[in-house]
């Protein structure tokens, strides 16, 4: 239990004791951890002490606080195949895991270096779209997809209704696309980003820039796919499946 006046901060020793019984597995991966009120009786402290302890085992990656819901503790990482075939549902649905997309809005705007890489004069309309991709109710990274406007001028409904990009490019006559190129790197979230994926600001995520291209080759998607890095790990691969 806790020993004042050890020299440990109290937050500090329970932080260790929650920490302990993660690691002996006495909760579970996803599992919620008791209430503030229960911990702080539990330990004969305040609300704050325990919040402090809770914000020490975050930053450890040990558990996740979804703000509203409580703390859980952190499942493991996910295996997110980024090759020429980038599918959302079907990266889950490979581990048994169901997965959707949320639509978060949309904007009709001019953005030269989407359109650049869309192929697409510098002033070109376009369409960016902001979405969550989803588990449950977990959510696994938040995206910015940007399109020609001219070419789906509907896409956010359809994205709304479907939650799949490859059933909305369907309606389209898009039967089939590949990832032309991905570009990946490390970088810290900004606060919009840091409170969709439920973690601290000073937790690194993964950034992934990329392409998609129809059967032509011609740019269909620019897109900024943002993961929690402790949540999920990126597996490259050249794989057509």
């Amino acid at each position: 239990m806790v020993e004042r006046g050890s020299g440990v901060a109290v937050w500090r020793q329970i932080g260790e004791l929650l920490a302990t019984d993660i690691r002996k597995k006495l909760y579970s991966p996803g599992e919620q951890l008791p209430p503030e009120p229960e911990l702080a009786a539990r330990y004969a402290v305040n609300r704050h002490t325990i919040r402090r302890a809770m914000g020490e085992l975050e930053q450890s990656g040990l558990v996740r606080i979804e703000q509203g819901r409580g703390t859980f503790v952190q499942e493991h990482a996910i295996d997110y195949a980024i090759g020429k075939r980038t599918r959302f549902s079907e990266n889950l649905r490979r581990q048994g895991l169901p997965g959707h997309l949320e639509l978060l809005g949309k904007q009709l705007l001019r953005n030269a270096e989407a359109a650049g890489h869309l192929g697409l004069p510098r002033a070109a309309p376009l369409l960016r779209v902001q979405m969550r991709g989803k588990s449950g109710e977990r959510t696994i990274d938040v995206s910015e997809h940007y399109f020609d406007a001219r070419r789906f001028p509907d896409l956010a409904e359809k994205l709304d209704a479907l939650r799949s990009v490859s059933k909305a490019y369907a309606e389209y006559g898009i039967a089939d696309y590949t990832r032309k190129w991905s570009r990946i790197t490390a970088t810290l979230p900004d606060p919009d980003t840091a409170r969709l994926l439920g973690q601290p600001r000073t937790r690194p995520i993964l950034q992934v820039e990329a392409l998609n291209v129809d059967v032509r080759q011609a740019p269909l998607q620019y897109s900024v796919t943002r993961f929690g890095g402790d949540w999920v790990q990126l597996v490259v691969g050249d794989e057509e499946a």
